[in-house]
């Protein structure tokens, strides 16, 4: 379901907004927001759910790794787009999941007209790394 409203979509955004997402905002268009679900570097596994203001989306982006590695995303509020490298997007919604396996060039966030929340699940491997690339242009984005 799509929310344009902020204060509608708090009370389904039921793993919470978080904090601003300062420490990556270079790599986003648009405001997003991490709230840690496990404390980061405590457990072996990643887990935040990340919150995207409309129209807010990251840039393109690849999850390395010798082997193993990758991310899932699991859709808990509003819609949004996921797209790999060569392919159409794919619209999201509260119950979507998406497995990214390491490699794979792909961009994810909120639709331009709603607020969108995603779990992601940074897949264990070894020497995982992320790639940070080229934004989605606004051109790719509003075609959409």
């Amino acid at each position: 379901m799509k929310y344009s409203n902020k204060e509608e979509f708090e009370k389904v955004n039921i793993f919470g907004t978080g904090v601003p997402n300062e420490k990556f905002e270079k790599y986003f268009i648009g405001n997003s927001f991490l709230n840690f679900l496990v404390e980061p570097g405590k457990t072996p596994i990643f887990l935040a759910n990340v919150t995207f203001e409309p129209g807010c989306r990251n840039n393109w982006h690849i999850h390395q790794a010798e082997s193993g590695g990758g991310q899932m995303l699991i859709c808990t509020a509003g819609e949004g787009w996921y797209q790999e490298e060569g392919k159409k997007a794919v619209s999201l919604k509260e119950g979507s999941i998406v497995n990214i396996p390491a490699g794979v060039k792909h961009w994810h966030g909120a639709k331009a007209d709603s607020w969108f929340s995603h779990i992601s699940v940074e897949i264990p491997g070894v020497a995982c790394s992320n790639e940070w690339l080229e934004p989605v242009n606004d051109e790719e984005y509003n075609n959409l």
